[in-house]
């Protein structure tokens, strides 16, 4: 039996239980479809474009040692999709297709198209459960909904979470070379998509299993135990910077949590390191839950629909400002250069900053949304939705509307000193400690002065919920 591997965001050969599958029937080839005009409208940014396509170049080398081909196709968009997988499926005579499920609403209809054209064809279609632990649906509350809430959907993740983990797969055998009929489509990752050199930012984010792999490895034993204090400080490595990792795939979720059992044998009796950190994958997990499950909230909808009207301000060279880091307030200004020159941003940084559009700014979160997703190397619709949403009092579980960080405070609790501050924002370095945060109180003309008064902010977002709920 002949099985064709349909390779997505799962980019990696290990705990790959599609590719596990296919091996164990019989001959298996791979596939990879470059639907780069549907990426693009979904906002994928030439950080994460980049990112993606070396990460697509190791697993081509991983695959080639299993002696496995891997077609690269051209698929525009998601539409093209189900032709171009037909028309390889004929030409190498492919008797079965498996791949791993993806829970946006665009990628659930290309997936269900893709089924059913292939099984028009007489194509068979097995469709694996690898880019969550736990699927969503099967997680409902005592009357039967979806979970909206993080900790109770939590504390239910856990037991499934664990027997996910037992189920996890290694890397397949090499297969016997065989010959393949037909045509043989072109097999090389190119080099540039869409004007972007698969080389932009090889030295700040090298990609493939193997690093991703080192990275967990490092990451649970030498700073997991840290993890709960050394998270929310931008200024050290506190995280375990997997997460443009987790974006493509190259890594699992349920490879991250089956590391920290190893470390800890069982999830609820783990250190409070391991806790934090599972958690934050169980966070993952659930906002794949809502996209799957809340059609709307992948239409640009607000998740509570009540909130999905609200009157934001239009303010186009204030959003400038803010996309720029010349707000005015340190911190905050720290984050988006962050953000701009790195193509990532630390996530107590990403909540400051989506706070400070959202409510000091009263910008529609969706401007945010849309410039993360365009900068981010590991840019995620259903996580950079959740965190958004989240920030604004608009989403799932969301913080209350009167919940507004203060960018001020934050600096002086979270970057004490200006140590990550004036890594980003240097017309700061040498200034007194104490006007770090203020520096307009001391006089500093080379950074502007803040674009908003924060009390005057706060009482004007306060105001601006309590007159739209």
């Amino acid at each position: 039996m002949r099985t064709l591997v349909w390779f997505k965001n799962d980019l990696r050969v290990s705990d790959h239980p599609a590719l596990a599958a296919a091996r164990e029937r019989g001959q298996v080839v791979a596939c990879y479809c470059m639907s780069t005009e549907q990426w693009r409208a979904h906002d994928m940014g030439d950080w994460r474009l980049a990112f993606q396509l070396r990460t697509l170049e190791a697993l081509r080398q991983q695959l080639d040692e299993l002696n496995i081909k891997l077609a690269i196709l051209d698929a525009p968009e998601f539409s093209d999709v189900p032709a171009a997988l037909i028309r390889l499926c004929k030409s190498w005579q492919i008797d079965a297709l498996d791949s791993i499920d993806e829970y946006p609403l665009n990628e659930r209809r290309r997936d269900d198209a893709v089924e059913q054209t292939l099984l028009d064809a007489g194509v068979a279609v097995n469709r694996h459960v690898g880019d969550v632990l736990v699927e969503p649906g099967v997680l409902k509350t005592g009357s039967g909904t979806p979970y909206t809430v993080f900790t109770p959907f939590y504390k239910k993740w856990l037991d499934p979470a664990e027997n996910a983990v037992r189920q996890i797969c290694t890397a397949p055998d090499r297969q016997p070379v065989f010959t393949l009929p037909g045509d043989q489509p072109d097999q090389v990752v190119p080099e540039r998509v869409d004007g972007v050199d698969r080389r932009l930012g090889e030295k700040r984010w090298p990609a493939g299993e193997a690093v991703a792999q080192e990275l967990l490895d490092t990451f649970i034993t030498e700073r997991a135990a840290r993890y709960p204090d050394d998270r929310d400080v931008p200024a050290l490595d506190g995280t375990s910077g997997l997460s443009a990792h987790l974006a493509v795939g190259s890594l699992s979720a349920r490879q991250c949590v089956s590391a920290a059992m190893r470390a800890s044998l069982h999830l609820s009796k783990s250190s409070d390191g391991l806790q934090k950190w599972v958690s934050e994958i169980a966070w993952r997990d659930f906002y794949r839950h809502i996209v799957a499950q809340f059609d709307h909230v992948n239409k640009g909808k607000a998740f509570r629909l009540e909130k999905d009207h609200l009157p934001w301000r239009h303010a186009p060279d204030e959003l400038q400002a803010w996309q720029e880091g010349m707000t005015g307030y340190p911190l905050v200004d720290a984050a988006m250069r962050q953000l701009n020159e790195t193509g990532w941003m630390h996530n107590r940084l990403r909540m400051i900053a989506a706070m400070f559009l959202s409510k000091h700014l009263l910008i529609d979160w969706r401007s945010g949304e849309r410039y993360f997703m365009q900068k981010l190397v590991d840019g995620d619709f259903a996580s950079n939705n959740g965190g958004w949403q989240w920030s604004a009092s608009t989403g799932t579980d969301a913080a209350p509307y009167f919940r507004i960080f203060n960018p001020t405070s934050q600096g002086l609790k979270f970057d004490k000193g200006g140590a990550f501050t004036t890594q980003f924002v240097p017309e700061l370095r040498g200034l007194d400690a104490r006007y770090m945060f203020e520096p307009h109180k001391a006089g500093v003309s080379s950074y502007p002065a803040p674009i908003v008064d924060h009390k005057l902010a706060r009482e004007r977002a306060l105001a601006f919920f309590k007159a739209n709920l």
